[in-house]
Protein backbone atom coordinates (compact mmCIF):
# COMPACT_ATOMS: atom_id res chain seq x y z
CA UNK A 1 0.00 0.00 0.00
CA UNK A 2 1.61 3.26 -1.02
CA UNK A 3 2.33 5.54 1.66
CA UNK A 4 0.47 8.87 1.86
CA UNK A 5 2.89 10.97 3.79
CA UNK A 6 5.27 10.88 0.67
CA UNK A 7 2.76 12.32 -1.48
CA UNK A 8 2.93 16.48 -1.28
CA UNK A 9 -0.41 18.59 -0.27
CA UNK A 10 -2.66 19.08 -2.95
CA UNK A 11 -1.72 23.18 -3.23
CA UNK A 12 1.67 21.65 -4.22
CA UNK A 13 0.65 19.23 -6.76
CA UNK A 14 -1.32 22.10 -8.96
CA UNK A 15 1.41 24.19 -8.21
CA UNK A 16 3.47 21.96 -9.95
CA UNK A 17 0.74 21.25 -12.81
CA UNK A 18 0.51 25.03 -13.53
CA UNK A 19 4.35 25.41 -13.82
CA UNK A 20 4.12 22.65 -16.33
CA UNK A 21 1.56 24.33 -18.36
CA UNK A 22 3.58 27.34 -18.10
CA UNK A 23 6.28 25.45 -19.46
CA UNK A 24 3.92 24.55 -22.47
CA UNK A 25 3.33 28.05 -23.04
CA UNK A 26 0.66 28.54 -20.40
CA UNK A 27 -2.03 26.50 -22.88
CA UNK A 28 -1.54 22.63 -23.22
CA UNK A 29 -3.04 19.06 -23.95
CA UNK A 30 -4.80 17.67 -20.75
CA UNK A 31 -3.60 13.97 -22.32
CA UNK A 32 0.67 15.69 -22.13
CA UNK A 33 0.35 16.70 -18.60
CA UNK A 34 -1.04 13.13 -17.77
CA UNK A 35 1.58 11.35 -19.54
CA UNK A 36 4.18 13.49 -17.81
CA UNK A 37 2.81 11.99 -14.19
CA UNK A 38 0.23 14.65 -13.28
CA UNK A 39 -2.89 12.90 -12.00
CA UNK A 40 -6.57 13.59 -13.94
CA UNK A 41 -7.55 14.27 -10.31
CA UNK A 42 -4.83 17.26 -10.00
CA UNK A 43 -6.39 18.34 -12.87
CA UNK A 44 -9.84 18.37 -12.54
CA UNK A 45 -9.12 20.01 -8.81
CA UNK A 46 -6.83 23.28 -10.35
CA UNK A 47 -10.14 23.46 -13.06
CA UNK A 48 -12.51 23.60 -9.81
CA UNK A 49 -9.81 25.70 -8.24
CA UNK A 50 -9.37 28.26 -10.98
CA UNK A 51 -5.61 27.58 -11.32
CA UNK A 52 -6.21 26.39 -14.87
CA UNK A 53 -9.35 27.20 -17.69
CA UNK A 54 -11.09 25.03 -19.64
CA UNK A 55 -10.25 25.62 -23.38
CA UNK A 56 -12.09 23.33 -24.82
CA UNK A 57 -12.07 19.15 -24.51
CA UNK A 58 -8.93 17.57 -23.60
CA UNK A 59 -7.41 21.68 -22.62
CA UNK A 60 -6.97 23.36 -20.48
CA UNK A 61 -4.77 27.04 -20.35
CA UNK A 62 -3.38 29.22 -17.40
CA UNK A 63 -5.44 32.35 -16.59
CA UNK A 64 -4.28 35.03 -18.26
CA UNK A 65 -2.72 32.60 -21.34
CA UNK A 66 -2.04 34.38 -24.65
CA UNK A 67 -5.34 35.22 -26.38
CA UNK A 68 -4.02 33.67 -29.68
CA UNK A 69 -2.45 30.57 -28.11
CA UNK A 70 -6.11 30.00 -26.37
CA UNK A 71 -7.99 30.79 -29.71
CA UNK A 72 -5.75 28.05 -32.01
CA UNK A 73 -6.27 25.58 -29.18
CA UNK A 74 -10.29 25.92 -28.73
CA UNK A 75 -10.59 26.09 -32.64
CA UNK A 76 -8.00 23.05 -33.23
CA UNK A 77 -5.60 25.01 -35.79
CA UNK A 78 -2.71 26.36 -35.23
CA UNK A 79 -0.85 30.17 -35.94
CA UNK A 80 0.67 30.65 -39.26
CA UNK A 81 2.06 32.39 -42.16
CA UNK A 82 1.96 36.05 -41.26
CA UNK A 83 0.53 36.15 -37.58
CA UNK A 84 3.36 33.57 -36.46
CA UNK A 85 5.69 35.45 -38.84
CA UNK A 86 4.96 38.49 -36.02
CA UNK A 87 5.22 36.54 -33.18
CA UNK A 88 8.68 35.63 -34.31
CA UNK A 89 9.47 39.22 -34.90
CA UNK A 90 10.07 38.53 -38.51
CA UNK A 91 9.20 41.57 -40.72
CA UNK A 92 5.25 41.72 -41.82
CA UNK A 93 4.35 44.58 -43.47
CA UNK A 94 0.92 44.43 -42.52
CA UNK A 95 -2.48 41.98 -40.73
CA UNK A 96 -5.50 42.70 -41.21
CA UNK A 97 -6.30 39.98 -39.70
CA UNK A 98 -5.35 36.57 -37.48
CA UNK A 99 -3.63 33.72 -40.08
CA UNK A 100 -3.80 30.02 -39.04
CA UNK A 101 -3.76 26.78 -40.46
CA UNK A 102 -6.04 23.94 -40.29
CA UNK A 103 -6.05 20.29 -41.07
CA UNK A 104 -9.02 19.57 -43.29
CA UNK A 105 -10.76 17.34 -40.26
CA UNK A 106 -10.97 18.07 -36.91
CA UNK A 107 -10.74 21.94 -37.02
CA UNK A 108 -13.38 24.77 -36.53
CA UNK A 109 -12.06 27.01 -38.93
CA UNK A 110 -12.29 30.66 -36.85
CA UNK A 111 -14.77 32.94 -38.33
CA UNK A 112 -12.26 36.27 -37.97
CA UNK A 113 -9.79 34.61 -39.26
CA UNK A 114 -7.80 33.76 -42.38
CA UNK A 115 -7.49 29.89 -42.86
CA UNK A 116 -4.94 27.73 -44.92
CA UNK A 117 -5.64 24.36 -45.16
CA UNK A 118 -2.93 23.55 -47.78
CA UNK A 119 -0.28 20.12 -46.77
CA UNK A 120 2.39 21.38 -44.79
CA UNK A 121 5.79 21.11 -46.14
CA UNK A 122 7.04 19.82 -42.42
CA UNK A 123 4.54 17.50 -40.59
CA UNK A 124 2.53 19.14 -37.63
CA UNK A 125 2.60 17.37 -34.14
CA UNK A 126 -1.06 17.32 -33.31
CA UNK A 127 -0.07 18.93 -30.13
CA UNK A 128 1.27 22.59 -32.00
CA UNK A 129 -0.32 25.56 -31.54
CA UNK A 130 1.78 27.60 -33.08
CA UNK A 131 3.43 26.34 -37.34
CA UNK A 132 7.19 25.52 -37.43
CA UNK A 133 9.09 28.75 -39.43
CA UNK A 134 9.32 26.55 -42.84
CA UNK A 135 5.30 26.07 -42.85
CA UNK A 136 5.26 29.57 -41.82
CA UNK A 137 7.28 31.11 -44.83
CA UNK A 138 5.57 28.24 -47.51
CA UNK A 139 2.41 29.73 -46.62
CA UNK A 140 3.26 33.66 -46.38
CA UNK A 141 4.51 32.54 -50.32
CA UNK A 142 1.63 32.00 -51.65
CA UNK A 143 -0.50 34.34 -49.29
CA UNK A 144 1.27 37.81 -49.60
CA UNK A 145 2.32 39.95 -52.26
CA UNK A 146 5.92 38.88 -53.34
CA UNK A 147 7.83 42.00 -52.10
CA UNK A 148 5.88 41.12 -48.55
CA UNK A 149 6.72 37.62 -48.94
CA UNK A 150 10.34 38.26 -49.67
CA UNK A 151 10.69 40.89 -46.72
CA UNK A 152 9.49 38.07 -44.48
CA UNK A 153 11.58 35.22 -46.05
CA UNK A 154 14.76 37.89 -45.37
CA UNK A 155 13.69 38.58 -42.06
CA UNK A 156 13.64 34.93 -41.32
CA UNK A 157 17.38 33.78 -42.80
CA UNK A 158 19.42 37.16 -41.51
CA UNK A 159 19.39 35.76 -38.17
CA UNK A 160 19.81 32.24 -39.33
CA UNK A 161 16.02 30.95 -38.10
CA UNK A 162 16.47 29.16 -41.16
CA UNK A 163 18.70 28.54 -43.90
CA UNK A 164 18.25 28.76 -47.75
CA UNK A 165 19.87 25.14 -47.98
CA UNK A 166 17.22 23.28 -45.81
CA UNK A 167 14.80 25.55 -47.39
CA UNK A 168 15.88 24.36 -50.79
CA UNK A 169 15.39 20.71 -49.75
CA UNK A 170 11.70 21.11 -49.03
CA UNK A 171 8.67 20.71 -51.68
CA UNK A 172 8.11 23.97 -52.20
CA UNK A 173 5.24 25.15 -54.36
CA UNK A 174 6.25 27.35 -57.11
CA UNK A 175 5.40 30.76 -55.47
CA UNK A 176 7.80 29.65 -53.02
CA UNK A 177 10.25 28.60 -55.06
CA UNK A 178 10.32 32.12 -56.82
CA UNK A 179 10.44 34.06 -53.17
CA UNK A 180 13.54 31.27 -52.21
CA UNK A 181 15.63 32.21 -55.48
CA UNK A 182 15.35 35.54 -54.75
CA UNK A 183 16.05 35.82 -51.12
CA UNK A 184 19.12 36.94 -49.42
CA UNK A 185 20.05 36.92 -46.03
CA UNK A 186 22.01 40.24 -46.28
CA UNK A 187 18.99 42.75 -45.85
CA UNK A 188 19.01 44.63 -42.69
CA UNK A 189 15.58 45.40 -43.07
CA UNK A 190 12.42 44.33 -44.04
CA UNK A 191 12.31 47.54 -46.24
CA UNK A 192 15.73 46.83 -47.68
CA UNK A 193 13.96 43.65 -49.62
CA UNK A 194 11.75 45.67 -51.62
CA UNK A 195 14.65 47.57 -53.17
CA UNK A 196 16.48 45.00 -55.40
CA UNK A 197 13.60 44.02 -57.21
CA UNK A 198 12.28 47.10 -58.07
CA UNK A 199 15.54 48.26 -59.35
CA UNK A 200 16.53 45.08 -61.38
CA UNK A 201 15.29 46.44 -64.51
CA UNK A 202 17.64 49.23 -64.57
CA UNK A 203 20.35 46.37 -65.03
CA UNK A 204 23.17 48.01 -62.62
CA UNK A 205 25.16 46.66 -60.16
CA UNK A 206 23.37 47.26 -56.56
CA UNK A 207 25.20 45.59 -53.32
CA UNK A 208 23.49 45.98 -50.10
CA UNK A 209 25.05 46.35 -46.72
CA UNK A 210 28.68 47.96 -48.01
CA UNK A 211 31.52 48.91 -45.36
CA UNK A 212 32.38 52.58 -47.05
CA UNK A 213 33.65 55.07 -44.06
CA UNK A 214 33.50 53.01 -41.07
CA UNK A 215 29.88 52.37 -41.15
CA UNK A 216 27.60 50.27 -43.14
CA UNK A 217 25.26 51.71 -46.28
CA UNK A 218 22.10 49.76 -47.38
CA UNK A 219 23.00 49.63 -50.60
CA UNK A 220 25.80 51.13 -53.43
CA UNK A 221 24.23 51.31 -56.60
CA UNK A 222 26.79 51.93 -59.03
CA UNK A 223 30.46 52.97 -57.75
CA UNK A 224 29.00 56.15 -56.49
CA UNK A 225 25.49 56.00 -55.82
CA UNK A 226 24.56 55.48 -51.98
CA UNK A 227 20.76 54.59 -51.15
CA UNK A 228 19.51 54.53 -47.57
CA UNK A 229 17.10 53.94 -46.01
CA UNK A 230 15.57 55.20 -42.47
CA UNK A 231 13.70 53.46 -40.60
CA UNK A 232 11.98 54.03 -36.70
CA UNK A 233 15.15 54.18 -34.83
CA UNK A 234 16.52 56.81 -37.17
CA UNK A 235 16.09 59.50 -34.92
CA UNK A 236 18.30 61.75 -32.19
CA UNK A 237 22.03 60.35 -31.50
CA UNK A 238 21.47 58.18 -34.65
CA UNK A 239 20.32 60.72 -36.52
CA UNK A 240 22.99 62.68 -36.10
CA UNK A 241 25.71 59.69 -36.88
CA UNK A 242 23.54 59.20 -40.19
CA UNK A 243 24.13 62.82 -40.95
CA UNK A 244 27.72 62.82 -40.16
CA UNK A 245 28.13 59.87 -42.09
CA UNK A 246 26.63 61.50 -45.09
CA UNK A 247 29.32 64.40 -45.02
CA UNK A 248 31.99 61.93 -45.01
CA UNK A 249 30.79 59.56 -48.03
CA UNK A 250 30.02 62.65 -50.07
CA UNK A 251 33.56 64.63 -49.17
CA UNK A 252 34.84 60.88 -50.57
CA UNK A 253 32.82 61.36 -54.20
CA UNK A 254 29.96 60.08 -53.41
CA UNK A 255 26.09 60.79 -53.85
CA UNK A 256 23.42 60.06 -50.80
CA UNK A 257 20.10 59.77 -51.81
CA UNK A 258 18.38 58.65 -47.89
CA UNK A 259 14.78 57.95 -47.53
CA UNK A 260 11.88 56.64 -45.18
CA UNK A 261 9.39 53.85 -44.48
CA UNK A 262 6.84 55.98 -46.21
CA UNK A 263 8.85 56.43 -49.56
CA UNK A 264 9.76 53.10 -49.98
CA UNK A 265 5.66 51.76 -48.81
CA UNK A 266 3.70 54.50 -50.32
CA UNK A 267 5.67 56.81 -52.29
CA UNK A 268 8.32 54.58 -54.34
CA UNK A 269 6.94 56.23 -57.55
CA UNK A 270 9.59 59.44 -56.13
CA UNK A 271 11.82 57.35 -55.12
CA UNK A 272 12.37 55.79 -58.61
CA UNK A 273 12.35 59.37 -60.40
CA UNK A 274 15.27 60.39 -58.01
CA UNK A 275 16.93 57.61 -59.02
CA UNK A 276 16.55 56.99 -62.26
CA UNK A 277 17.59 61.08 -62.32
CA UNK A 278 20.42 60.48 -60.28
CA UNK A 279 22.05 57.55 -63.08
CA UNK A 280 20.98 59.80 -65.87
CA UNK A 281 23.53 62.22 -64.60
CA UNK A 282 26.08 59.27 -63.65
CA UNK A 283 26.31 60.14 -59.95
CA UNK A 284 26.25 56.45 -59.74
CA UNK A 285 29.70 56.70 -61.73
CA UNK A 286 33.43 56.75 -60.30
CA UNK A 287 34.47 60.34 -61.83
Amino acid sequence: MRDRRHVPPLETRIADLASAVRRLGGVARVRVLIDTGHSKYVVSEALDSGALARVRRGWVALPGAEPELVSAARAGVVISCISQARRLGLWVLSENRPHVAARPHGSVAPSAAHVHWAQPVVPRHPDQLVDSIENVLALVAVCQPFEAALAVWESALRPGLVSHGSLERLDLSAAARGVLAAASPWSDSGLESFVVPRLRWMRLPIVAQVWIAGHRVDFLIGDRLVFQIDGGHHVGAQRAADIAHDAQLMLLGYHVIRVDYRHVIERWHEVQDVIMRAVAQGLHLAG
